[in-house]
């Protein structure tokens, strides 16, 4: 995961360190004589992406880990498109995080930490997969993953990130440095009807670049105008 307008934004305090994690390489007892991270690839991208996020998914229910799918899969959970990003997002509490790539670690996953201290990622069926524990500039909170929603992804039923927090990570995701309008008014549009935009304005339209993109919409007709009270 890139820190871009599909991903989760910059960290605001630290994450768990390489110490703290299970030793990293190869579990001693992969399944089907192979780590998950090994198993041979669907053809297809978009499908590699969804069995690996069903992969994952299932794992953290098993383990009944609080989380919520995030990211391009998350969109697609809830009716947007099936060209999917280059990796897949799960959220999880900041204090669940070990615990977490723990689990993942047992199940034959490659686990590991990145320079940037707001995530852990992990390998699955040759995709990476981000497990993020601050979004939007903000720790991933119970109440966040309390307003996911119960969706199946392909054949697996997992709780998916709500569309206005989905909104809100992508739009809180803009800076001076990266600003890709291109890459969520798609998503936008898709999931217009299921946003709370005024929530979104709230959260986040007092930032020039998320204030910008609202404005967008609107030219578009993509969101009614907002009137001022």
């Amino acid at each position: 995961m890139t820190q871009n307008a599909d991903d989760a934004a910059l960290n605001t305090g630290a994450g768990p360190r390489d110490r703290d994690l299970p030793p990293l390489g190869l579990h001693t007892a992969p399944m089907n004589g192979r780590g998950l991270h090994e198993q041979e690839l669907p053809r297809d991208r978009n499908q590699a992406i969804l069995e690996a996020a069903k992969q994952v998914g299932s794992l953290l229910k098993r383990r009944e880990h609080p989380f919520a799918l995030a990211g391009s899969v998350a969109v697609y959970a809830h009716g947007g498109s099936g060209n999917l990003q280059h990796d897949v997002d799960f959220c999880v509490l900041p204090e669940d995080a070990e615990a977490v790539a723990a689990t993942l670690h047992e199940a034959g996953l490659l686990v590991y930490t990145p320079p940037e201290d707001w995530l852990l990622k992990a390998k699955c069926l040759g995709q990476d997969v981000d497990v993020i524990f601050e979004l939007a500039h903000q720790p991933v909170t119970t109440e966040m993953l309390d307003r996911a929603h119960e969706l199946p992804v392909d054949s697996v039923r997992m709780p998916v990130l709500a569309p206005t927090d989905l909104m809100k990570s992508l739009l809180g995701a803009f800076s001076e440095h990266y600003c890709d309008f291109g890459a969520v008014l798609p998503i936008a549009r898709a999931l217009r009807e299921k946003i709370d935009w005024s929530e979104v304005r709230r959260d986040c339209g007092a930032a020039p670049m998320p204030a910008a993109f609202l404005f967008l919409l609107e030219r578009l007709d993509v969101i009614a105008p907002h009137e001022e009270h």
